[in-house]
């Protein structure tokens, strides 16, 4: 499928190799006349969650949106869901594959069940706001981490090459993602987390069914409930319903 138009008013810039892409963004700030879009073609110090190295060879999806979102911090992390949502449509439109594709709470994008993407959000501040906010995202085009090397009972990785055949590249799957953003931020922007908080659990994986939910020592297992107006997992345990604001997920 053809990508739509490139968004109007949004950079692009693209690298043959950097170290983060979100580290990038951050370090060039302002300078980078957000929102623009940072494509690095190699990722050497590519991060994930809790700062844990993201393998990120060449051929793989490593891409930043710098963004200088209004209103406070809470609100600018709901792009989590932003980038969740342009990066499922987007990647259903360059398989057409939308039923293998699966949202899982807070981040990632998964294939078939396994693990094909992650988003990571990281800011600098301004007063009580957010002065320049990078939405990190890397998918496994080409090449997915080794599962020996995961902790027991995480989602295993997959490539969009192994699980498909298709060989994509990273230009192509940007020019299909940033269209697809401006969109659900143009909705975001206009109607609020409501309509997006919908269209999530419409693809939410593993809802209503038991998961573990961990969160430094701490750790919940219960049903997978909903996400309430502020994107934290509610969980349904024998102790009452719990709200859960950040975590990683087992299932």
């Amino acid at each position: 499928m053809s990508a739509e138009p490139w968004p109007e008013g949004v950079g692009r810039i693209v690298l043959p190799t950097v170290d983060s892409t979100n580290a990038h963004a951050l370090r060039l700030g302002a300078a980078l006349a957000p929102p623009c879009w940072v494509l690095a073609l190699e990722q050497t110090g590519g991060r994930g969650r809790r700062g844990r190295p993201w393998v990120s060879p060449r051929g793989n999806f490593h891409a930043t949106l710098a963004m200088q979102p209004d209103g406070p911090p809470d609100q600018a992390a709901l792009r989590s869901f932003v980038a969740a949502l342009a990066l499922r449509d987007a990647l259903a439109a360059v398989t057409g594959l939308p039923g293998a594709l699966a949202l899982k709470w807070p981040n990632d994008v998964l294939l078939n069940g396994a693990k094909l993407a992650g988003i990571l959000l990281e800011s600098t501040g301004a007063g009580r706001g957010v002065a320049l906010l990078a939405v990190g995202v890397g998918v496994n085009l080409i090449a997915a981490p080794d599962p020996a090397q995961l902790e027991p009972g995480a989602v295993p990785p997959v490539s969009l090459l192994a699980e498909t055949g298709l060989r994509l590249t990273p230009e192509a799957l940007l020019a299909h993602l940033a269209p697809a953003f401006a969109r659900w931020e143009a909705l975001f922007q206009a109607r609020g987390f409501a309509p997006l908080r919908a269209a999530w659990l419409d693809h939410a994986a593993r809802l209503g069914q038991p998961i573990r939910a961990r969160a430094g020592t701490a750790e919940r297992t219960g049903i997978f409930e909903t996400i309430d107006t502020t994107g934290a997992l509610i969980l349904s345990t024998p102790q009452g319903r719990q709200a859960i604001p950040a975590a990683e997920i087992f299932f």
